[in-house]
């Protein structure tokens, strides 16, 4: 993988990682593929909307069909009939956020699997062969992702491991591999931490850097704190990562403070839960006032759903409990996300990303499409 700047903007930048599989423009957003699928979307759907990178995850497909399995099958593009650059993470959030019996060691963590309860042991070595086996363009170092609140002191012993996991990771990628790995930083809420831990990574040095642990119920006040801590620290010749963040509000933030590529399940359990993102806010689609609306969903959006459907009749599947339901607002949500990640990108190489983020901040702090807002976008 190799990555240049196109343009920076303030401490924005525009990107692109070239890949085996093809080109990613930064930034980035990478719909969630869990399971080997991203919810309620075939890949050719995948593709129509924008979607340039996917994420998927190493402990779900570890567990379920199996990484050799996958590996059998020609590696997790092929298995899934995904084209394009995919991106691995490491297992370690699930095991933190699923699990309900773990023990953590020096060696790794054992766990018993959501699914059946088996019983299993990760560590950074196994961690980089279950992701070696999957074949991913980009995968991830093993850590430990700290819960909030944490206090200091376990939040640096916790570091401590992820550094360590980190350097065994690096020592079990192959040299010349095709696979790009990327380090993981730590440090929960604490400045000193998170600095600590971001340069004890780049130390080992990594094909790209991520944040990790955020979003994870600190206050937004808190986890912005880390974000512009650490944006600009990270190696300028590397892509940079913030995990799991998807509000679009954080991710205007997150790209002021320098990030590249960011990922959430967001706009497609939204899609599924009939909260729509339009041009002019959000829009809950069950409501009675859309009986009879018969309207685009956005007539600023120009796909499949804006294009061939009314406000009416989507509102009429997800009342109805229709599976199309779930497909056309997944279409929507995230060709939306990928709309506006693209125009985020064009305000950055034309110099003007401060007139986004303020074009939008209005918009993005709303819950809901106000009736003004609402009558505009008709």
């Amino acid at each position: 993988m190799r990555f240049r700047i196109i343009a920076t903007d303030g401490g924005s930048r525009a990107g692109v990682m070239e890949t085996e599989r093809g080109l990613v423009l930064t930034p980035q957003f990478m719909p969630v593929g869990t399971l080997g699928t991203v919810k309620a979307l075939s890949p050719e759907e995948l593709r129509h909307a924008g979607a340039e990178v996917i994420l998927c995850n190493t402990y779900h497909l570890y567990l379920r069909p199996g990484h050799e399995t996958v590996r059998r099958l020609g590696g997790v593009q092929r298995f899934m009939g995904w084209p394009g650059p995919v991106l691995t993470d490491s297992g370690g959030f699930q095991v933190y956020s699923l699990s309900r019996l773990r023990n953590i060691t020096p060696e790794g963590v054992e766990f018993r699997s959501h699914i059946d309860g088996s019983l299993h042991f990760i560590g950074p070595e196994r961690a980089m062969e279950i992701q070696q086996a999957l074949g991913a363009d980009i995968i991830m170092a093993f850590d430990e992702c700290t819960p909030y609140p944490s206090t200091y002191e376990y939040v640096r012993d916790s570091l401590r491991l992820t550094t360590e996991w980190a350097k065994r990771c690096r020592a079990a990628h192959p040299e010349g591999s095709s696979q790009a790995l990327f380090g993981i930083f730590q440090g929960g809420t604490y400045r000193d931490l998170r600095l600590r831990s971001l340069e004890e990574i780049v130390e080992i040095g990594f094909d790209g850097y991520a944040a990790g642990g955020l979003s994870v119920g600190e206050p937004k006040g808190l986890m912005y704190e880390m974000i512009h801590a650490t944006g600009s620290l990270m190696p300028a010749d590397r892509p940079r990562y913030l995990m799991g963040i998807g509000d679009l509000l954080d991710v205007v933030e997150a790209v002021e403070a320098g990030y590249d590529i960011f990922d959430c399940v967001m706009p497609t359990r939204n899609a599924r839960n009939g909260t729509l993102f339009t041009s002019a806010g959000r829009i809950s689609i069950k409501r009675a006032e859309f009986s009879e609306d018969p309207s685009p969903l956005d007539p600023e959006c120009d796909c499949y759903t804006c294009r061939s459907f009314s406000r009416a009749y989507l509102r009429h599947l997800y009342m109805s409990r229709e599976i199309l339901s779930m497909r056309l607002n997944t279409i929507h949500n995230l060709s939306f996300y990928m709309r506006f990640f693209r125009l985020m990108r064009e305000s950055i190489i034309q110099g003007r990303f401060a007139e986004f983020k303020l074009e939008w901040m209005e918009t993005l702090r709303g819950n809901f499409a106000t009736e003004r807002s609402r009558a505009a976008l008709t």
